[in-house]
């Protein structure tokens, strides 16, 4: 399929620059795993908690000032939600959120705190589509998806830039490969573009691994029916984006899929051996490092999406139950 307007490398660089305008880098934790030096970004230390603030950031910030009174429209179950929430408030422009009526509490009463107006749908009757963009066509607003948006996938990408300058600095080396969180894939495909060097590793949980999937097959394939349920609320994508599918396909990008066992391990390690809070989503790709499911080896950058997560569930996780999960949309 052929866009009008396509991500580049240089959207992302430009990305870059904005968000280095407004906030400091996330840190960048090098820690050896199965006895390699591994780095890890840890984007759940963001100022709403994950990653999404920077595609939010660079999307908004791209509508023309007399636009930007009618607003944004995004549909979103908790992270993107907020980034857009917390670019729009600080750019003083009106934001609804389409949201699933089972997303974490802890998600959507942030997305309220920060002054956006939620509005609920049932993920197995109703399409968030089409009722974000009917909301953004009455109000004359920008709908801004979670994923399938040019400006979006340079604005995550940024936080690749970020990571190569940091790893430099920091002695750890070129970034050779990146393990990376996977839903819609604006994330990985915005890191494709940022390390054009750098082998790109998608992970996502057992049965939503539609993008690994897609990419083994060289078409998409969306998620069958049936899905099992998973904790990975932010990673319940039910079809990749072709613009998503297509960069990260051009690069050769392969991917794996993580159990719900591998996904609260991980969450564990997270807390004890980096001292962070990290969402079963964001988990994913430390599960594949740990379990093995990607091998640990020199210049490996590990994305830590998000961490974002119910406080009764991560208390479940860290005494080693199982978290409550969300069922398939």
């Amino acid at each position: 399929m052929t866009f009008l307007r396509q991500p580049t490398r240089a959207g992302v660089r430009d990305a870059a620059a904005k968000v280095a305008a407004i906030l400091p880098a996330s840190p960048l934790f090098v820690v050896d795993v199965h006895g390699q030096a591994v780095a890890f970004k840890a984007e759940s230390l963001q100022p709403m908690g994950a990653f999404k603030l920077r595609g939010a950031w660079h999307r908004l910030t791209a509508i023309a000032d007399e636009d930007r009174a009618k607003g944004v429209v995004a549909f979103s179950s908790g992270n993107h939600a907020q980034g857009v929430a917390w670019a729009a408030r600080r750019l003083g422009m009106p934001c609804v959120i389409v949201m699933p009526a089972d997303a974490p509490k802890v998600k959507r009463d942030a997305t309220l705190a920060m002054g956006g107006e939620v509005v609920s749908y049932d993920r197995k009757t109703e399409s968030r589509e089409k009722i974000a963009a009917h909301l953004a066509h009455a109000r004359g607003a920008v709908l801004v998806p979670s994923f399938d948006d040019p400006w979006i996938i340079e604005g995550q990408g940024s936080a690749g830039i970020e990571a190569a300058r940091q790893a430099e600095a920091q002695g750890f080396g070129p970034i050779e490969r990146v393990v990376v969180p996977c839903g819609g894939g604006g994330l990985a495909a915005g890191l494709a573009l940022a390390l054009p060097d750098a082998a790109i590793v998608t992970a996502e949980p057992e049965g939503w691994d539609d993008m690994a999937r897609s990419l083994d097959a060289g078409w998409i394939e969306p998620v069958g029916e049936g899905a099992p349920p998973t904790a990975c609320d932010a990673l319940q994508t039910t079809r990749v984006s072709e613009r998503t599918f297509e960069v990260l396909a051009r690069r050769g990008a392969t991917g794996v899929a993580v159990t719900e066992r591998e996904v609260r391990d991980a969450q564990r390690w997270a807390a004890t051996k980096l001292r962070l809070v990290v969402e079963p989503g964001g988990a994913v790709a430390l599960a594949a490092l740990l379990s093995r499911r990607v091998e640990a080896r020199p210049g490996t950058l590990v994305l830590l999406s998000g961490g974002n997560t119910d406080p009764g569930d991560y208390a479940r996780v860290l005494a080693g139950e199982a978290a409550v999960v969300a069922e398939p949309a």
